[in-house]
């Protein structure tokens, strides 16, 4: 019964999320090559409003706690779970005023409206994952960018989405190059919960009547900790609050 209700405000959740890409694409390029960077932040920005919107029309909605623990003027590595597409969309919205910039798969950077565009010229990286070599550079790119800029990326380090909400094994080498070029920086856990039940039939229809969390946790600061220390930390700050 909830799998037949949910059809007809999935089609309608689908539309806008496609929209609004749509929508977007020609308002990034034109803010991004007539007026530069901040504006095409401010373009983001909206955009991210809309694709959160989202949302609403699955009589869910979306929270962030704590933010208040988050750091301003320094580079800032944001870790989280990863449960689903609007891990993304959430965290770029919650965290908007960090400048976030993802570490993410090449085949996003690639005919994806809007999406694309603002992972090729907002300062994201793209990761080929068929050739793990290609991604220390890469990585190394991402650490000095966001300490030069004191701006902040987004990692997930399970790699790919769980489906079911359970955590997968964590990969530290990512975290690691960050650190280690982004040497000023402040890691922040972020605890990711319910954002798989947008997806729990699969891509159609949608669940409804989610409630998802984004819970930061205190920060750890790079240069006053040992990596295995911090990395301890991060991946248990994450899991422990996975509910």
């Amino acid at each position: 019964m909830k799998k037949l209700l949910a059809i007809p405000f999935s089609i309608l959740a689908y539309f806008w999320f496609i929209f609004s890409l749509i929508l977007f694409h020609p308002i990034q390029w034109i803010s991004f090559h007539l007026f530069g960077y901040q504006a095409h932040k401010v373009s983001v920005d909206i955009l991210d409003f809309f694709l959160i919107r989202t949302l609403n029309f699955l009589f869910s909605r979306s929270k962030c706690e704590n933010i208040k623990l988050i750091p301003t003027g320094k580079p800032i590595i944001f870790v989280a779970n990863h449960q689903g597409t609007f891990d993304i969309v959430g965290m770029a919205w919650f965290f908007r005023k960090f400048h976030p910039k993802f570490v993410s798969k090449i085949e996003l950077g690639k005919n994806i409206p809007s999406i694309s565009f603002n992972l090729r010229h907002g300062g994201s990286v793209l990761i080929d994952r068929k050739e793990p070599k290609q991604a220390l550079p890469l990585m190394k790119q991402m650490g000095e960018y966001i300490e030069l800029h004191k701006r902040s990326t987004i990692i997930y380090p399970e790699g790919t989405r769980t489906r079911d909400g359970k955590p997968k094994e964590f990969a530290s080498n990512g975290l690691k190059i960050l650190c280690k070029y982004a040497p000023s920086a402040v890691v922040i856990p972020v605890t990711i919960n319910n954002s798989w039940k947008v997806f729990k039939y699969g891509n159609f229809p949608l669940g409804m009547f989610n409630r998802i969390t984004f819970t930061v946790h205190q920060p750890i600061t790079v240069a006053e900790t040992d990596f295995n220390t911090l990395f301890e930390y991060t991946h248990n700050s994450i899991v422990e609050g996975i509910k």
